[in-house]
């Protein structure tokens, strides 16, 4: 039984050298961006507020459609400048890469960051043909698995492939017994109209829920649960655990066009 609720959702404190990872992840990003010179396309506006932009990766080639990767951070820390160096095994294997900031608690709830990554999707859509896929880490696999949802107004869903939530939160109640809680704001009614677990899946889509075999117990369930609801609702899905990954170190794959977490992200 679960009495800390705010220490079933910290990862911090249990990731050796935690502190060191996002400086890490910034450096890489800003090394990506370098390196593409040219086909690196920043702050390109998606809305009127600062925050509302992505940065978009261009293949070497024609594209072979829209991967986007939407981040993390309890939907209330980082942006989209320390992700930069994920696009790079998408882009290898030919795929336009949008990879978008969205508004931060308090000053938006989950609701409103939630049409900030539809609307998001959406724009960098217009700009790119072919087939969408979508991946997000941590409350990024949340805002992903929204997109996959029907009450969701996406206009580009036709589009959308596959999901992929890596450590993804797609039952947020128990957050209401956090003390993150304080700054998310959520209230009974928005955790369950929030939480893709809850929602009615699109018929259309499939979903790869894919998880650090080595994250918290929450995280490891919070996985499971989406891919076994969504199962049982007719989708198409996979759930998945990265043997010796934690909670920062899973999504580092993506970095890599060879990777099982590329392959499952943008591969045939």
């Amino acid at each position: 039984m679960i009495t800390d609720w705010s220490d079933a959702y910290e990862n911090g404190k249990y990731i050796a050298g935690a502190e060191s990872y996002p400086p890490h992840w910034a450096e890489l990003a800003q090394q990506y961006r370098h390196s593409l010179a040219a086909r690196a396309l920043l702050d390109i506006p998606y809305g009127p507020t600062v925050r509302q932009c992505f940065d978009l990766f261009m293949p070497q080639e024609n594209p072979r459609g829209l991967a986007v990767f939407v981040h993390g951070g309890y939907w209330k820390a980082f942006d989209k400048n320390i992700w930069s160096h994920l696009a790079a095994g998408a882009n290898a294997l030919g795929w336009a890469v949008c990879i978008p900031s969205y508004s931060l608690a308090p000053s938006a709830r989950i609701s409103e960051i939630t049409k900030e990554v539809a609307l998001a999707i959406t724009t960098a859509a217009g700009k790119i043909d072919g087939p969408i896929r979508l991946a997000g880490h941590s409350a990024g696999g949340h805002l992903v698995s929204r997109m996959a949802c029907v009450d969701v107004d996406l206009p580009v869903a036709d589009r959308v492939e596959h999901v992929l939530s890596i450590s993804g939160l797609h039952d947020l109640r128990p957050l209401l017994r956090t003390d993150m809680n304080q700054v998310l704001r959520l209230d009974p009614a928005e955790a369950i109209a929030e939480s893709a677990a809850l929602q009615t899946p699109r018929n259309d889509i499939a979903l790869t829920a894919w998880v650090g075999s080595d994250e918290r117990p929450e995280f490891l369930r919070q996985n499971d649960l989406l891919a076994n609801i969504w199962t049982g609702l007719g989708v198409k899905t996979r759930s998945h655990h990265a043997a010796g990954h934690h909670h920062f170190s899973v999504p580092a794959g993506l970095a890599e066009e060879g990777s099982d977490v590329t392959q499952a992200f943008v591969g045939a």
